[in-house]
Order: structure tokens, then C-alpha cells, then sequence
């Protein structure tokens, strides 16, 4: 007569028998891109990349017995069209034009949140985002013509802007302190309203309106997206001038840095754009596959990235926005591999910062 085993007992028998036939070699794992490659000193590395919620929600055992068990791969919920990207202490808010809503990984938390798909704050094609110090969170939607605000969480607050004032809304921007806003509008072929339109952040109304469609210094042609600095300096994306431009935060011309070309420091298609605590700026260009990195007086520094057919670290076929943290990474976001890339500066040891899973943060 047979009598059960325990089930713990089986399941020791398990992963012991599992552990033994081990004997087949190691999956081969492709190698983290390093930028500048050697010999140079290194001042990025590829660190990750997120595809789905799986790449930051935390597995429980149980799940993991199972995989082993039957040998299946761990799967998540991906996106569809991702576009723009930005984050706060490890929360990563990625737009996706065709799902229609914002995505938070929280990497620091372990969960993933989802934005605009329900409630008043319905989503219909969101694209640009930006965050201020608090974290909430601005989301230009193209097709409702207005910015809709939300909290940390998602919790819709408010919008700005009405779709009479704009042709293209694509690119948003917040200063710090979440009071001024900035709301880039790329026009088109037949519109003369190529600029940015500056509103109060809290009330909603518009203060004034920086440029005019042209190619002469302090005009935009298709302006794409923008950033602030830390002395509130704003830079656009003058996508169809091959250009970045700097505003005063008043809506001064300061200076310009880029033209159109195939080298490096030029620009063909110029799209998403940051800027770090130093100053040095970031612009992504979709026909390059990469971002170029530039001084505060538009002096190339590095190039990361590759346009590259095949999946990969730092491979790129369409990328789109990009943002830089708090701790110096950096986010670029690529619609034809529906993925986030994430390159951590040498500078910042690995496995420090916000973008760090903390279990005290799921603590009951």
C-alpha cells in the first residue's frame, strides 16, 4: 500500500532532482553595451530595459515553483506603441498612443500602474509627459488637445489648455515646482502656430505663447518636445529646423546648437530631449538610433545607442522620448521594440539610487 509524502518533503524531492540534472550549459548572455567602448573610461552602461509589467513586478514563490516545474517563461503585460516617457524616485510613467494610457513600472515598489482608462481622466492618445518635484504627472494627449494632470498614483486632478488653442500638441514640460507649464505644439504644413504656450500649471490659464513659425533665431518649424534646466531655461526640439533652441524662462532666445546632417553633433530627426543636473542635454534622433549627449554651450560629449533591425541592448529602430532621473539615468523609449531602455552613468555605483527594489515599500 503507497501513503503520500508530505508536501513539503516533495517538494524538497523536487528542486533536488531539478538541481541534479542540471547538467546542460548556461543560456549565453548578451553582453551590457559600455559607452564609450574600451579603452575609453567608461561613462555609460547599459543597465536594463523594461517590456512588460514583468520586468518590475515581483514574483511570488508559489509562481516561481510553477515556472520551474513546467519549464515556462515568466510573461507580463507589454506595450502596444510606446511613446514618451519620465520618472520619478523610481517610478517610470511611459505614454502608449495606441493603449491609450500611461503605464507606471515602479521599479522601487515593485508594481505597475495604470493611468487615464478610466473616470474623467479617460485618455484618448497621450504622448508627451513630464513630472514635478512631487511627482504628479503631466500627460499632453494629441487627440483631446489638452494636458490632463494626475497624482503619483494616477488619481486624475485636472486640465489645461483647450483644443481650440492648439493644431499638434506633442511635447510637455513642468518647472519644479509644478507652477509653470509648458506645452509644445508642432503645428503642421499649413499652420503658422509652430511654438510653445506657457500656462499657469495651477489655474489653467495661458500667460503667453514663445515663437513663431520660421527659421530665424528664437522661431520653431515643427518644434517636437522640450525640457527645463535647473535655472529654468527652457530647450525645444526645433524638429524641422535640425536644431535645439533655448529660451529664458521668460521666452528669451538665448542660443541655438545644431544643424542638419549625418555627423555627429547634427541632427536628421531630432525628437525627444532632457537635460541633467549639470546641464548637459540629451536629444534623441529617430533616423540616427540613438540620443547625443551635448554641454550646456551644445558641445557634442557622447554618442549612445545604434540603429540596429534587431533586438537589443542600446538598439534602436524608432526611438522616441527620452528623460533623465534624479540619480543621472537615462530613459529612451523605442515604439518598434516597444521597450524602455535604462543606461546608468559611471559615476553611480550599480544598485544605488531610486532605481532600487526596496521590500520595505510592500511591507504590511
Amino acid at each position: 500500500m503507497f501513503r503520500l509524502l508530505p508536501t513539503s518533503l516533495l517538494l524538497s524531492l523536487v528542486i533536488l532532482l531539478l538541481s541534479s540534472c542540471s547538467s546542460a550549459p548556461p543560456l549565453e548572455v548578451m553582453e551590457r553595451p559600455v559607452y564609450p567602448p574600451a579603452p575609453n573610461e567608461p561613462r555609460f552602461y547599459y543597465e536594463r530595459s523594461l517590456l512588460s509589467s514583468a520586468d518590475v513586478e515581483i514574483e511570488s514563490g508559489e509562481s516561481k515553483f510553477e515556472r520551474m516545474i513546467t519549464g515556462a517563461r515568466r510573461t507580463g503585460v507589454g506595450m502596444s506603441k510606446p511613446f514618451g516617457v519620465t520618472v520619478h524616485k523610481g517610478r517610470v510613467f511611459v505614454s502608449d498612443t495606441v493603449s491609450r494610457m500611461v503605464t507606471a513600472f515602479d521599479v522601487r515598489e515593485g508594481k505597475v500602474i495604470e493611468i487615464g482608462t478610466e473616470g474623467e481622466g479617460v485618455l484618448a492618445k497621450p504622448m508627451g509627459l513630464d513630472v514635478d518635484l512631487n511627482g504628479n504627472l503631466f500627460v499632453c494627449d494629441a487627440t483631446l488637445k489638452q494636458v490632463l494632470v494626475y497624482d503619483r498614483d494616477g488619481n486624475f486632478k485636472r486640465r489645461i489648455g483647450e483644443p481650440e488653442m492648439f493644431d499638434r500638441p506633442a511635447g510637455v514640460t513642468v518647472n519644479p515646482n509644478g507652477t509653470k507649464l509648458f506645452v509644445v505644439d508642432t503645428g503642421g504644413v499649413t499652420s503658422q502656430r509652430h511654438r510653445v504656450l506657457v500656462f499657469d500649471a495651477w489655474t489653467g490659464a495661458l500667460q503667453h505663447t514663445i515663437a513663431k513659425r520660421g527659421q530665424a533665431d528664437g522661431e520653431l518649424n515643427l518644434p517636437r518636445d522640450a525640457t527645463i534646466d535647473e535655472a529654468g531655461n527652457l530647450y525645444v526640439v526645433d524638429g524641422g529646423n535640425f536644431r535645439v533652441q533655448v529660451f529664458s524662462p521668460e521666452g528669451e532666445f538665448l542660443r541655438s546648437f545644431g544643424a542638419i546632417g549625418r555627423q555627429s553633433g547634427q541632427f536628421s530627426r531630432p525628437k525627444g530631449i532632457g537635460v541633467d543636473k549639470d546641464g548637459n542635454v540629451y536629444v534623441v534622433d529617430t533616423a540616427f538610433g540613438n540620443f547625443q549627449i551635448f554641454n550646456d554651450k551644445g558641445q557634442l560629449l557622447l554618442a549612445v545607442g545604434s540603429r540596429n533591425s534587431g533586438a537589443g541592448p542600446g538598439r534602436f529602430m524608432l526611438p522616441a522620448g527620452l528623460a533623465v532621473d534624479e540619480d543621472g539615468r537615462v530613459y529612451v523609449v523605442d515604439q518598434y521594440f516597444k521597450k524602455v531602455d535604462i543606461f546608468r552613468p559611471a559615476a553611480l555605483p550599480e544598485e544605488q539610487g531610486w532605481l532600487v527594489y526596496d521590500p520595505s515599500t510592500n511591507a504590511q
